[in-house]
């Protein structure tokens, strides 16, 4: 059984010349119970604090689970229970990822994932377990006073997209994902 959503603190070696950290190991993700296989890697550099990227999701077949980390400044980053019947169905929980304290998160099937910088010139990169479809991509607008998401903004206010203005409101939303009998929550590894 796959892990639900999952903070994960990798452990660091520290010496005299900085640190070095494991990363991605698939036998400790599997102990962990994310048995997760992933095929791409992606990347992202956001110039402004407040700048979000999100709610996004890919619809079955294409589905992605996604392993999550800030390798430059400090985001929030969130997971929104998009399962159809979750008794946690539109609740979201969130945790902050950033260079320095190295933390992933693990984001399930059945999750819309986002987040928000919060500084300037930041970096994440994260796996995904199954190639962009540009055909299954889908998102829930990020300001859905649903999903009751206090964004930590600068006084500027957000950094979008114009396609994550345009998403849809969690009411628009026909879940293709079922519920898994897991209720949200956000454990850590």
């Amino acid at each position: 059984m796959t892990l639900g959503v999952c903070v994960i603190k990798t452990r660091r070696f520290e010496d005299d010349r900085g640190w070095f950290s494991e990363t991605y190991n698939a036998p400790k993700m599997i102990a962990l119970g994310i048995d997760s296989t992933f095929v791409q890697d992606n990347q992202s550099y956001s110039k402004y604090s407040g700048t979000i990227r999100g709610i996004h999701f890919q619809r079955p077949p294409h589905a992605q689970a996604k392993l999550v980390r800030c390798t430059k400044g400090r985001i929030l980053d969130y997971a929104i229970d998009l399962r159809k019947g979750s008794p946690t169905y539109g609740r979201h929980v969130c945790a902050e990822l950033s260079a320095q304290n190295g933390h992933q998160l693990f984001v399930p099937i059945g999750f819309g994932h986002a987040f928000v910088t919060l500084e300037d010139d930041t970096e994440v990169a994260y796996k995904v377990s199954d190639v962009y479809s540009p055909e299954h991509d889908g998102g829930i607008v990020w300001n859905d006073p649903a999903l009751n998401i206090d964004w930590p903004l600068p006084a500027q206010g957000a950094t979008l997209s114009a396609k994550d203005q345009a998403l849809p409101l969690l009411a628009e939303f026909d879940s293709p994902f079922e519920y898994d009998g897991n209720p949200l929550k956000m454990s850590e590894a």
